[in-house]
């Protein structure tokens, strides 16, 4: 069975975390929200605090931007408002697009497809992972199946199980969860996809690009098998390098030989 992650996501709406507790208590990751809407002042309030003290407990950290969106043009922004607020910092999981609004999907499927592409390809161009976080009805009805595989996808449903039936990376799965350092309900996430290690190995989110590491070659002393020959008569010491791709000054030192223009029959040569 393939390994999942436990995660919350919190905003200002929990504003006193023990987020040392948080990692205790079996949670991997918090998708922390970063803002909401246009403006550089609509940049949550504790998102400094709670990434900064996430990150001190040894925490991954993602985040996610609460969509108002009304054009293209205002999801245009927002991503450059989310971009604003979060850059400068490491992320380990994805930066999510919320849709949620109403007379968001009230201008149905082309409309909601427009807005999602324009936010997360914003914040693809300037180096980051993107999803989109959405619940599984409205995703159904107003998402199509190319852009909901096309970013990061964090369905919300909750319950024992999430009935989406295309791929997802992570569910959340209750809106009043109870975890250790949190008074009061949090919302619970299962993520089945390792992002911090597709995160970082890609170079986004603020990390860089992994360098891959050259694989040391050992040397061809090393990986050659040592032969033993067997001295024919008329044999040379030169005839046998010639032969085997070496020289006579590699067979003189590797058999100690003291004369190389003395060789006899039946005398054992390593080649190596």
């Amino acid at each position: 069975m393939a390994k999942t992650f436990k995660g919350i996501d919190v905003s200002q709406y929990q504003q006193s975390i023990d987020f040392k507790k948080v990692k205790a208590s079996g949670v991997d990751f918090v998708i922390i929200r970063a803002g909401f809407g246009k403006y550089a002042n609509q940049k949550d309030p504790y998102f400094e605090s709670h990434y900064k003290a996430a990150k001190a407990a040894g925490l991954k950290v993602g985040a996610y931007w609460y969509s108002y969106a009304a054009t293209v043009a205002e999801a245009k922004a927002e991503a450059q408002t989310c971009i604003n607020a979060i850059k400068g910092k490491t992320f380990e999981y994805p930066i999510y697009f919320d849709l949620e609004e109403r007379s968001q999907f009230a201008k149905g499927r082309a409309f909601c497809n427009s807005l999602v592409k324009t936010f997360c390809n914003a914040l693809e161009h300037a180096g980051y992972w993107a999803g989109l976080y959405i619940s599984r009805s409205p995703l159904q009805q107003y998402i199509s199946a190319y852009v909901a595989k096309r970013y990061a996808l964090w369905v919300a449903e909750y319950g024992s199980r999430c009935n989406y039936g295309g791929t997802y990376g992570m569910w959340q799965y209750t809106s009043s969860g109870k975890v250790s350092g949190i008074s009061g309900n949090v919302d619970m996430d299962i993520c089945y996809v390792d992002y911090p290690a597709k995160i970082k190995a890609a170079g986004l989110n603020g990390f860089k690009k992994q360098a891959i590491r050259p694989t040391n070659k050992p040397t061809t002393s090393s990986t050659k098998k040592t032969v033993t020959y067997t001295v024919k008569r008329g044999d040379t010491l030169s005839g046998i390098a010639r032969r085997y791709k070496t020289t006579v000054a590699k067979l003189v030192k590797d058999n100690g030989i003291k004369n190389p223009n003395i060789i006899y029959a039946g005398q054992k040569i390593k080649i190596k």
